[in-house]
């Protein structure tokens, strides 16, 4: 018996060829994109989750409010908050400072640039990372230890024991030799902390200074909670130790006219869970990937499924009717609704399986270019997961029962009589079809204008002006190689003798996002006396603070207001200052030049002496901030930037590759144009971006099949009407216009339904922007007229071909 149903639903989707096509690639192309989809969003979400008591660490950070009651985060920690959390808090189980580095270590004469983290000794209690070699009590028990990454003893020792071995690490151009105490596995790729090599934080070569000031943040730190303890009571016990320690941050937050925080304090230190970090979009220090762009995914591949289904269940539905004697056979015949039930869910079920195994193929044949294309690191593993292969077969079974089940329970409730009569009739003949094929086209509607928006925010994020000219300025990365005091002066003396040359200066911080993937942001808070013999008037001044070196205005080509640039003609510039507009306008001052700042009293005073014009230093996503320069001869000057005058960017690139070469012969070059660098801010948008296009492709080529083979099957249906209606005197345009217009109405039904949803979306997503575009009105239109283009000439084919057949060949037609 089971022989002859596949024997029998083999020969009808074979006879159905164009149908059973359609429903075969429509969901085999949502089944491919979605897997795809799916795994890139299970894989977002694994992040961290590996670790033993992962729901038992957290990251800390801080919470405030602005003037406006404005909400800020920060998870800069000081020094002494760690070492106060062990002693004297027992919620605490263990706790660890952790500090991203770059370092290099040297054994016998070889040299290896890698990411050296500073913690401490808990480092190894609060995270499970596999321990292959030491122990875990001993690891870092010691300041001179060292633990390196599987990998790493793999590089520098070979197979070579590392343990006892040392090393030496160049900390503030110094090499200072550690003792290997331990291997540790590398971290996953799935994993928000990575190193390569595990120092203690007391090594850090900025410890010293500040190691008792609560003012200086600079790092993480992690807790791992007791087991008894909650977040909401650890919390609350935290709120003394600001109360204890943290007092000066509150009397300045409220000399500030900083309003409090929605918790009712100036100040709260709070705890992020481990698995949230990675989605850490307020205090700057995560990925930056927000949960809604993996929802985003993961509603995607839903809908994509969603509207293929669709097409299976319009075309399924629609061919049951052309086939509907075949049932009431069946049932004079003694077949009863269960067995008709099984037989249609085992054609869709045939269907359905071959187009599960072509979607497989798809998603392995275009692995490599979606994890290029998305930024993924996707492989055959993730799909093999136990979980993953769990959710894609249930899924796969309510797909087949919902979008195969249902056409079939509709097609074996035929009533016999009227099926053997010829009469069978619906009571709203295509209200389902229609409903469905506007559930499509709304869908697609919003992809359209979802993509059209984000597109649209993208180009005005890359037009908006920064304030510096980024063209032909080349950033170079120090890092280790050179001494971070003398690297710009040593490239300033090479270059000069190269005409194409035109400025060379440093910055602590780079333009965009560098081929080093470093990022950091210092920040100055303090008051400003306008009347220097009145010490009770003062304004609260916030500012980023960035130490540069010679030429930097020049190098920049950023607009100067009043002043100068930093000279090395002028002794005194070493303690001078450059300061942006917005400066001026905080300290409440019309001139700047000759003003005096004290952000610090250790320096003391420090005088202005030029002003700029307003510049954005980080991403426009963020809100931008007042700048002041400081000179860092003695700082650390973290890029060498060039600026070129030679329009043969290649050959400029070449010249200064060589020059890194001759100063730094054994490291590698990671300089890059500061446009390609601000280019990398995007990136998220950019793949988003991509995304909805693609989605939109899919979503509308699915929707444009559907509609297709729902029009062939009316034209099939109506072919006698069209025929009269041509032999009448009707028109070849009146035939399409009589075909066309139904579904055009669905079209704009499906306009009216999108179009607010897409409206709502868009909004609240350019809510993240500091920087942001308008929602203009003709974006929407233009995705309601491509939606009409897209649906009038998909239909017109079959429309037009109606119209020119021959009315004889019409009126035969049974």
């Amino acid at each position: 018996m089971l022989k002859n149903y596949l024997k029998i639903a083999f020969r009808k989707l074979w006879k159905n060829k164009v149908h059973t096509a359609i429903n075969m690639v429509g969901l085999a192309v949502a089944f491919g994109s979605s897997i795809l989809l799916y795994l890139t969003a299970s894989y977002e979400f694994s992040y961290d989750t590996f670790h033993k008591d992962a729901d038992r660490v957290y990251c800390l950070y801080f919470n405030s409010a602005d003037k406006a009651g404005k909400p800020e985060y920060s998870a800069a920690m000081a020094y002494p908050l760690t070492p106060v959390l062990k002693t004297e808090y027992p919620e605490v189980e263990a706790v660890t400072s952790y500090s991203w580095g770059a370092g290099e270590l040297t054994y016998q004469e070889k040299k290896f640039e890698k990411n050296i983290q500073t913690v401490d000794a808990d480092f190894l209690k609060v995270f499970s990372f596999p321990l292959l070699k030491g122990n875990i009590n001993s690891a870092l028990a010691d300041k001179n230890n060292i633990v390196i990454s599987k990998t790493t003893a793999e590089n520098i020792f070979g197979k070579e024991e590392p343990i006892g071995k040392q090393v030496l690490v160049t900390l503030s151009n110094e090499k200072v030799p550690f003792i290997v105490t331990a291997v540790i596995d590398d971290a996953p790729k799935n994993s928000t902390v990575r190193y390569d090599a595990l120092i203690r934080t007391e090594k850090n070569p900025g410890y010293e200074p500040i190691k008792d000031r609560w003012t200086s943040q600079n790092h993480q730190v992690y807790v791992k909670l007791a087991a008894n303890t909650t977040q909401a009571n650890a919390e609350k016990r935290f709120e003394s130790l600001v109360n204890k320690y943290m007092k000066t941050s509150e009397e300045e937050a409220k000399k500030a006219g900083r309003l409090k925080n929605a918790r009712g304090q100036y100040l709260s230190l709070l705890m992020m869970p481990l698995k949230e970090v990675h989605f850490d979009e307020i205090t700057g220090w995560g990925s930056g990937m927000s949960k809604n762009y993996i929802y985003t995914l993961l509603t995607i591949a839903l809908v994509i499924v969603l509207i293929a289904s669709i097409n299976f269940i319009n075309l399924t539905i629609a061919k049951s009717f052309t086939q509907a004697k075949e049932v009431g056979v069946r049932k004079s015949l003694g077949a009863n609704k269960v067995q008709l039930f099984l037989q249609g869910w085992g054609e869709a079920f045939m269907v359905c399986i071959v187009a599960l195994i072509l979607g497989l193929s798809l998603a392995y044949a275009f692995l490599p270019q979606f994890n290029k294309l998305f930024d993924s690191s996707l492989s055959i593993d993730n799909f093999l997961i136990p979980d993953n292969l769990i959710i894609s077969l249930i899924s796969f079974i309510l797909i087949t029962l919902i979008a195969g089940g249902y056409p079939a329970f509709v097609s074996s409730r035929f009533n016999i009589v009227q099926v053997l009569k010829g009469k069978l009739t619906r009571k709203k003949p295509g209200a389902l079809r229609n409903s469905l094929i506007i559930v499509q086209f709304s869908i697609s509607c919003i992809l359209i204008s979802c993509t059209l928006v984000i597109f649209t925010q993208l180009k005005y994020l890359r037009n908006k002006p920064l304030g510096y000219s980024k063209e032909q300025v080349i950033s170079v990365p120090i890092g280790n190689a050179l001494n971070n005091q003398t690297a710009v002066q040593q490239f300033r003396n090479e270059l000069s003798k190269y005409p194409g040359i035109e400025a060379v200066s440093g910055s602590q911080i780079n333009f965009g996002n560098g081929l080093d993937g470093s990022s950091s942001r210092s920040t100055y808070g303090f008051d400003y006396y306008p009347n220097a013999s009145d010490t009770k008037n003062s304004k609260s001044i916030l500012t980023d603070w960035v130490r540069v070196d010679y030429e930097f205005i020049k190098t920049m080509g950023i607009k100067t207001i009043e002043g100068r640039d930093f000279s090395p003609t002028f002794g005194t510039d070493s303690t001078a200052l450059i300061v942006t507009e917005s400066m001026l306008k905080q300290m409440g001052e019309k001139h700047g030049v000759d003003k005096f700042l004290m952000p610090d009293s250790a320096v003391g005073k420090q005088k202005i002496i030029g002003v700029i014009a307003d510049f954005n230093l980080y991403s426009l996503r963020r809100e931008n901030r007042t700048i002041t320069l400081e000179m860092a001869p003695k700082g650390r000057v973290n890029y060498v930037l060039i600026r070129t005058g030679n329009q043969n960017l290649a050959e400029s690139m070449n010249l200064v590759k060589n020059t890194w070469k001759k100063l730094a012969p054994n490291e590698e070059f990671k300089g890059s144009f500061i446009n390609e660098n601000v280019d990398r801010w995007f990136n998220k948008e950019e793949r988003l971006s991509q995304i909805f296009s693609l989605a939109a492709g899919i979503a509308i080529m699915l929707s444009c099949m559907g509609l297709f083979a729902i029009a062939l099957m009316i034209i099939e249906q109506r072919t006698k009407e069209i025929g009269v209606r041509k032999v009448l005197g009707a028109s070849v345009s009146s035939i399409v216009n009589l075909i066309s217009v139904d579904f055009l109405k669905m079209v704009g039904i499906a306009f009216v339904i999108a179009t607010p949803v897409a409206y709502y979306a868009m909004q609240k997503w350019l809510q993240d922007f500091a920087n942001r575009t308008d929602l203009n009105w003709w974006i929407f239109a233009l995705a309601g007229v491509l939606l009409v283009v897209i649906a009038l000439l998909t239909v017109s084919y079959q429309s037009i071909r109606a119209a020119l057949m021959n009315p004889v060949k019409s009126l035969k037609t049974e």
